[in-house]
């Protein structure tokens, strides 16, 4: 991967303790992807409508009922 940005390797290995500029760009961007799905998600409060009849509490019941033992004691 071939870049442009002036990164010194004082820079990179004291800041992020990478190896390589590469790894240290790469960490970068992947913060940077992050951080703006963060962003997206942030936006979307207040937006959905959410079912006021729905109960979560019988949901949790019903998924708790299934995923229990049988009762057979070990």
């Amino acid at each position: 991967m071939s870049h442009g940005l002036p990164v010194g390797k004082i820079v990179y290995r004291k800041i992020g303790r990478h190896q390589t500029k590469n790894k240290a760009i790469a960490n970068a961007l992947s913060g940077y992807v992050a951080h703006c799905e963060q962003v997206e998600i942030l936006d979307l409060f207040g937006t959905i409508d959410f079912d006021p009849t729905y109960d979560y509490k019988a949901e949790r019941r019903r998924k708790d009922s299934v995923n229990r033992p049988s009762g057979k004691s070990e």
